[in-house]
């Protein structure tokens, strides 16, 4: 979305602010976005997952992202490896995926069928399978998942954990179908880092943190606590100006 934590706060200061037709919409003024996020870490709790509890992960993501607790130490964070019960996350994702699929393709699905793509196709007659009873119950899951992930994150301000489980890869790869010698149910399933955090439906950034041996980059995700978007940028800040990896990444990837 940007080039800098700085730039996301000036582009959420246009965007943010109470909606009357999203009532989930932060409620807090744009203006929060404004000023200077320099803020000092020390004491900051963060909780650090390297694969969000058993997620598989690509050793070049985990080599990458190695000395991340040390980095967030370096801060003046207090780091502690840990994690939020996340079991319900793909089984929500999936559902409501595949609900939203039918709901905005369906009709381009029936008149256009041969010219979209088999897993698109998929997703969307995953959805016209879902029974009612199927949405009432994921939707209770994830207030379950949301209550849960509340409780975790009252211990903690900040999660820390990898963005993607996989390196960059060719864009003749249409979907990853492995990772860390683990097959892929779906081809949406290599990415749950990403996925499972949506679902819980708090603010999440993605930073650049690392590189592969063959110079890809890599990224960390911060995850705050619910509507606390600002905190998010804080640390975000705090992690640019500490690291400086943005500067390291060819203009080309920019």
């Amino acid at each position: 979305m940007a080039r800098s934590v700085e730039d996301i706060a000036l582009f959420l200061q246009a965007i943010a602010g109470p909606d009357h037709r999203a009532p989930a919409a932060n409620t807090e003024s744009p203006a929060v976005f404004a000023g200077s996020l320099d803020r000092d870490m020390r004491g900051v709790r963060v909780a650090w997952s390297p694969d969000l509890g058993g997620l598989p992960i690509d050793p070049e993501v985990r080599s990458a992202l190695a000395d991340i607790p040390d980095t967030l130490s370096d801060l003046g964070c207090e780091v502690v490896e840990a994690w939020p019960d996340l079991s319900d996350a793909r089984e929500i994702f999936q559902i409501q995926r595949a609900w939203l699929f039918e709901m905005s393709s369906g009709p381009l699905l029936d008149e256009y069928r041969e010219q979209m793509k088999e897993t698109v196709i998929w997703n969307i007659e995953q959805g016209r399978d879902l029974a009612m009873r199927v949405h009432v119950d994921v939707s209770r899951k994830q207030a379950r998942l949301f209550h849960r992930v509340g409780q975790f994150m009252a211990n903690f301000e900040f999660l820390a954990c990898p963005v993607t489980q996989v390196p960059p890869f060719s864009h003749e790869t249409e979907w990853v179908s492995e990772v860390d010698g683990v097959q892929m149910e779906t081809y949406i399933d290599w990415m749950r880092a990403c996925s499972d955090i949506t679902v819980t439906t708090h603010p999440a950034i993605s930073m650049p943190a690392g590189f592969t041996e063959g110079g890809l980059p890599i990224g960390l995700q911060i995850v705050g606590r619910h509507q606390a978007d600002r905190s998010v940028l804080e640390i975000a800040q705090a992690f640019e100006t500490s690291t400086r990896v943005v500067d390291r990444i060819p203009d080309i990837l920019l």
